[in-house]
């Protein structure tokens, strides 16, 4: 697809109301030109293998095929669709973020809220045609629950990570949100240019950090533009030792 073209759109939900909504707000958006709608995970993916859609709005809760098992279903594909998910439930913002959605949004969807999501499918295709030979599969933003909504976070945004049980603490300027994911996967989604582990519990932005330091008997921290100090793991002194130059 072109970026500057409208993105042949699918929608597929089980409920008829929710398909009426997203035709009505399809249809206040030039960017959008929709081709079709299913009403199952099945037809879906029966129209999506001869339509091929550039986008694909999805609802999760269905009868038979659910909207992440579609999501899954496409991951093989050489080129799968774009993916906003459309759910009433907001628990699934996780399973989203390991399927790669473009877009989390909650029922009753907005226009402002389509319009933005539209808007970020959009912007891949622009970077992606102006730069073809960049490495695919870093994480670029993160779908977090917070209150009663999900909201998004840029991964560029994130100055460091921090792994709390079963969870892991984003932290953003003042604010912190929690990701239910481990910190192995997040470190392999993460794109090692921007960011580097520095303790067996902690991720860095490296271009937060301000200074590394240590104390004479071996130990080793970061201390980042907040003022924060970070204390580096042994096993991990080498590799940030070698991003500051030192060996």
């Amino acid at each position: 697809m072109v970026a500057d073209v409208p993105l042949r759109t699918l929608i597929v939900d089980d409920e008829p109301l929710a398909i009426e909504r997203l035709q009505i707000l399809c249809a206040q958006l030039a960017t959008i030109s929709l081709i079709g709608t299913a009403n199952d995970g099945d037809a879906a993916l029966r129209l999506i293998e001869a339509l091929t859609p550039d986008l694909v709005l999805l609802d999760i809760a269905m009868p038979g095929l659910s909207g992440m098992e579609v999501a899954r279903a496409l991951e093989g594909k050489a080129t799968p669709p774009a993916i906003i998910f459309c759910t009433a439930f907001d628990q699934f913002a996780v399973a989203a973020f390991d399927v790669a959605a473009v877009g989390y949004l909650l029922k009753p969807v907005t226009s402002e809220q389509l319009a933005k999501a539209v808007a970020r499918v959009h912007e891949r295709v622009r970077v992606a045609r102006e730069t073809p030979t960049q490495a695919p599969g870093w994480i670029e933003e993160f779908w977090v629950p917070h209150r009663s909504e999900v909201i998004r976070i840029a991964a560029t945004d994130v100055d460091w990570i921090e792994a709390e049980r079963d969870y892991m603490r984003l932290h953003t300027g003042t604010r912190s949100f929690l990701l239910h994911q481990t910190i192995s996967e997040l470190e392999r989604r993460l794109d090692p240019e921007r960011f580097i582990r520095v303790h067996r519990s902690t991720i860095l932005r490296r271009d937060f950090i301000d200074s590394l330091k240590h104390d004479g008997l071996g130990t080793w921290s970061a201390r980042l533009n907040d003022g924060r100090e970070v204390r580096i793991g042994r096993s991990y002194q080498a590799a940030a030792k070698a991003m500051a130059g030192r060996v």
